[in-house]
């Protein structure tokens, strides 16, 4: 790392409890000159990037890498970044151009606008069945993260990828362990990540010999990817369009009760991204050339860290961008990444979010908070951005 004594030196920015998020001082490093320095958990050096035009750079710059192979990619831990080829093959976010574009071309078709607009009747009814279950027996109340958030997007992926819905709770439980920080170990991630795996495994041999209309037998018949790498690519769109939707859900469900006069408009669902931008701390990356951002020079072999939230925050981009305002143009934000690594189910998403939210408040218009917004339980002890729980009445 150079010039360190020169650098402002801060803790590494993993979320802390009553903290508001962002955290403030990610608007500090952003008007500061250059970029920041930091330490990963195992005492490693990363450079901190905090604009929205830095980042946007970071994450389409030739001189950077997503592979964790190369040296001195930063890793939040040993089972909570990006695993390798040889751990889990398929694993395509770690990898760069022109291995990336392979199995990006494979799975393209799979999440156009059109393909996921055909899906929309699909998903309606996951959201509506998920909505009846609130409803029955008289109920008043519930918990909208148990109850709503996360088995949206769990019915929708376990069906896109061909899986039982009685496999949905081992999913759930599995992918919780794989994104906790601080409440699970690595032996604890490692485990989950293993059983996923056999998982997927079993599945892929049941779909060779009895395909469906799913997504693993489409791949399959196409013969573009291997079987053992389509394990690892299932297993990332597992992951990737479960936790995360399921905290964009609950967080935006959050800010419209606290803001009603935007409930029903479609218009949300692209200001509630950038606002609450759940992935911050995803996009890991590390420096293969010498590359000079914001007036830093990154030496070959140094970590990166592009923080999604202080981009998605950034001032110069987005007037007054800690306030909730669908009638900006929030399309440029980065809270599905950007460039080759742009986040594939990003339309997908949109839609769950959309279904959600106008069927939600549709059948329930008495929804409001059983507690005070202070007094809900934010994650702390994750990679992503959310809520443990969201009691609700009626």
């Amino acid at each position: 790392m150079t010039d360190t004594e020169e650098q402002l030196v801060v803790d590494f920015p993993l979320r802390k409890p009553g903290e508001v998020f962002p955290p403030p001082r990610y608007e500090e490093y952003r008007h500061r000159e250059g970029l920041v320095l930091s330490y990963l958990p195992d005492g490693k050096p990363v450079w901190l990037v905090t604009r929205h035009a830095a980042v946007r750079e970071i994450l389409t710059s030739k001189k950077i890498s997503s592979n964790p192979d190369r040296p001195g990619f930063p890793n939040i831990g040993e089972t909570m970044g990006v695993p390798r080829q040889d751990q889990i093959p398929g694993w395509f976010v770690g990898l760069d151009p022109p291995e990336h574009d392979r199995f990006r071309k494979a799975l393209i078709p799979e999440f156009t606008v059109r393909r996921i607009r055909d899906m929309r009747p699909q998903i309606q009814d996951v959201v509506t069945r998920v909505v009846d279950g609130l409803l029955a027996d008289g109920n008043r109340s519930a918990d909208l993260i148990n109850d709503f958030a996360l088995p949206i997007p769990s019915l929708v992926i376990s069906a896109l990828l061909g899986v039982p819905k009685a496999d949905r709770e081992f999913f759930e439980s599995r992918t919780r362990t794989l994104v906790n920080i601080r409440q699970s170990t690595d032996a604890q991630r490692d485990l989950a990540s293993r059983e996923l795996l056999r998982y997927i495994n079993r599945l892929l041999e049941i779909k060779a010999k009895w395909p469906g209309d799913d997504l693993p037998s489409r791949l399959l018949q196409g013969g573009v990817l291997a079987p053992q790498e389509l394990t690892g690519v299932l297993l990332l769109l597992l992951i990737a369009g479960h936790e995360t939707t399921a905290n964009n859900i609950g967080l935006g469900i959050v800010t419209l009760l606290e803001n009603p006069q935007w409930i029903g408009d479609d218009r949300v669902v692209e200001e509630l991204l950038r606002l609450h931008s759940v992935a911050d701390l995803v996009s890991l990356r590390v420096a293969v050339e010498d590359v000079e951002i914001c007036g830093q020079v990154i030496k070959a072999g140094e970590g990166i860290v592009p923080l999604v939230a202080a981009a998605n925050h950034d001032d110069g981009v987005f007037a007054c961008p800690h306030m909730f305002n669908p009638e900006r143009s929030a399309k440029q934000h980065v809270a599905f990444g950007y460039g080759v690594h742009q986040c594939l189910g990003q339309n997908l998403v949109r839609v769950e979010m959309e279904l959600a939210y106008r069927t939600l408040f549709e059948r329930i218009p008495g929804l409001s908070l059983a507690a005070g917004p202070d007094g809900l339980p934010f994650k702390y002890d994750g990679v992503l951005h959310g809520l443990h729980e969201l009691p609700v009445r009626w």
